[in-house]
Order: structure tokens, then C-alpha cells, then sequence
């Protein structure tokens, strides 16, 4: 999970002025990912949301988020509500498992709802799926 902020006029140290705070990750307008790529046409501020032990699942990650506190949250705000730039919190959940119940569903709490509507953020889930149904069936025929 990670907090996105994207921008087509601030530059990623712009948003970090006016959100108080810098970014675990950023990219520039302008810049290129690669040296043959086109320059990007929009900043990109990130925030990992991360917690001791790994990844977790989003229920385990919500008090990381409101750790940060109202102040922060009003901050994306205040920067969202202006128009210069979309804030979204983003869940990537990875299946391999259609069996296991840890991977189905992704549950989000009211405190964190309030959290992102303060902020004027959008939800973003990623989900992608690893798994062969063949394997799961365990017969190999693909036909059956």
C-alpha cells in the first residue's frame, strides 16, 4: 500500500513544501526513466505505508496511515482541493492462493475512510492474481 500524490505543475520538492514532508520515493516532470523514454509529463510524490514484518494486509496497514496524523491529512487536503495535484491511496493485493481466506477481500475501516476523505484522496486497488488453475484442479488436463 502507498500514498500517491501526482502532479502536472509542482515538482515533487513543491509538494513537500506544501505538505510539510518528504517522499519515500519521487519523480520529476521531465524526467525519464529511461534514457530513450519521453520526459514524464507529471511529478509523482509517494509514500510507502509499510509495517514491521512485511507487507500485511490493508486492515494491518490502516494504523501506519493514521499514524500520520490529521495534520498531514488536511495538508493532502488543502493540495488536492487547489487542483494542482491527485492524491490517492493505492492497494496492491497479490492472489496466489484461491483457497486461502487471507486473500480474499480487502477490508478498510471507517477511521481510514474519514482519514482519506479528509485528505481528497481516491482509492486505487491493484489487484493481480498468480495462480494456474490446472495446478488447483490437479489433474493437468487443461480440457476437463
Amino acid at each position: 500500500m502507498y500514498l500517491r500524490v501526482v502532479s502536472e505543475s509542482l515538482q515533487p520538492e513543491e509538494i513537500s513544501v506544501r505538505l510539510g514532508t518528504g517522499p519515500d520515493e519521487a519523480t520529476a516532470i521531465g524526467s525519464r526513466r529511461r534514457p530513450q523514454s519521453p520526459p514524464r509529463a507529471h511529478a509523482t510524490w509517494i509514500r510507502h505505508v509499510s509495517a514491521a514484518g512485511g507487507p500485511g494486509r490493508p486492515e494491518d496497514l490502516e494504523p501506519v496511515v493514521l499514524g500520520w496524523g490529521p495534520e498531514f491529512a488536511a495538508a493532502l487536503g488543502r493540495l488536492a482541493g487547489s487542483g494542482d495535484a491527485d492524491v490517492s491511496l493505492v492497494v496492491v493485493q497479490e492472489l496466489t492462493d484461491p483457497e486461502d481466506p487471507l486473500q480474499k477481500g480487502i477490508f478498510l475501516g471507517a477511521a481510514l475512510l474519514a482519514w482519506l476523505a479528509e485528505a481528497g484522496a481516491s482509492l486505487d486497488i491493484d489487484q493481480y492474481v498468480y495462480y494456474d488453475c490446472d495446478a488447483q484442479r490437479g489433474d493437468g488436463d487443461p480440457g476437463q
